[in-house]
């Protein structure tokens, strides 16, 4: 393709994204149990720019959906920019923060932080990111050692180191449930991957992580076009593939563990949005990543308003969501690599 019918291919393609995730936001907003006129949404949304919000309508936008919404987005793209990453170092499209047990080590992490600050609700702010960053960290180290042990990272060994170690982590974190058993059906809840108890410090406790781990991706994309011509190619080319590895691992395990930090463990939107979109812009990072995590928050804001509304009054865990949508999407990649 010319470079320059690219570069229009390319803002038409972030022009339909952003448009979408506006609408997404908007209807994210104006449909629940009490429906909200899209103008008025726009409005509320002005008056809050503005310091003038008064009245009930402007406290249930402002205050109580806004936030669900905003933090959706937040989460999508979290998962979808880790995906993006994951795929490109594993030169890998299977590869995502839920298949490799990254979401479910973040998820340990952050569940023995809430164990352990019971009745300190304050203390979580700080310590269930941190404990879930590390969580995830860790995860990410072993999987690779496990699926490299013998010199070659092929994808066999680590889709099943990724889900021996996945398994062996939610089983710790049910046992740690046990001693929680006064909380038991909040963790459930949030195990399941939802979006219930979103509030403006959930937003505030997740965006710095979130900005910080977006920018390094966006300012990696270079090298994980590197990445993906092979480690000894990119190490003619001047990368020091095993510098930028331990990099990107970071942070993808940082985006990956803000979202589980807040909307527990939620599947398949760092699987199914990256792929989608290399299929619509092909594998150049420089459109890939940004476009992920513009699809990833439009991918999120979507399925949480489609749980929360499918079976109203009663809510939906938006994991249950995504993975009712990922599992087979999962499955069509399985099929389409066996037969390529």
């Amino acid at each position: 393709m010319p470079v320059a019918r690219r570069r229009i291919s390319n803002v038409v393609l972030f022009c339909v994204l952003a448009v979408s995730l506006f609408a997404a936001v908007i209807a994210g907003v104006a449909f629940g149990a009490v429906p909200v006129a899209a103008g008025d949404v726009i409005s509320a949304i002005g008056r809050a720019l503005t310091g003038r919000s008064s009245g009930l309508e402007d406290a249930l936008i402002i205050g109580v959906r806004l936030p669900r919404v905003v933090l959706a987005a937040l989460v999508g793209a979290a998962l979808a920019g880790a995906g993006a990453i994951y795929q490109a170092l594993f030169r890998n499209p299977l590869a995502d923060p839920y298949i490799l047990g990254v979401s479910s080590g973040a998820g340990l992490g952050a569940m023995i932080a809430l164990v352990a600050t019971t009745g300190f609700t304050g203390a979580r702010y700080g310590t269930v990111p941190l404990a879930a960053f590390v969580g995830a960290s860790l995860t990410m180290l072993l999987v690779v050692r496990l699926a490299s042990w013998r010199g070659q990272l092929d994808t066999a060994s680590l889709l099943l180191a990724g889900v021996a170690l996945s398994y062996t982590l939610a089983a710790l974190t049910s046992f740690i449930m046990v001693f929680a058993r006064e909380q038991m059906a909040t963790v459930v809840y949030w195990m399941m991957g939802g979006l219930s108890a979103a509030s403006w410090p959930y937003v505030m406790m997740i965006a710095p992580m979130f900005m910080v781990g977006a920018a390094i991706a966006l300012l990696s994309t270079r090298e994980l076009n590197l990445m993906l011509l092979g480690d000894e190619r990119a190490g003619h080319l001047g990368l020091d593939s095993r510098r930028f590895t331990m990099i990107a691992l970071g942070t993808a395990s940082l985006l990956t563990a803000a979202a589980v930090a807040v909307a527990g463990l939620i599947g398949f939107v760092g699987l199914m949005v990256p792929h989608a979109v290399r299929l619509v812009a092909g594998p150049d990072h420089r459109v890939l990543l940004p476009a992920s995590l513009l699809g990833g928050a439009t991918a999120l804001v979507l399925a949480d308003l489609v749980a929360r509304t499918v079976i109203a009054p009663i809510e939906v865990p938006v994991g249950i969501v995504t993975a009712l949508l990922g599992g087979p999407f999962f499955i069509w990649l399985l099929v389409r690599g066996e037969r390529a």
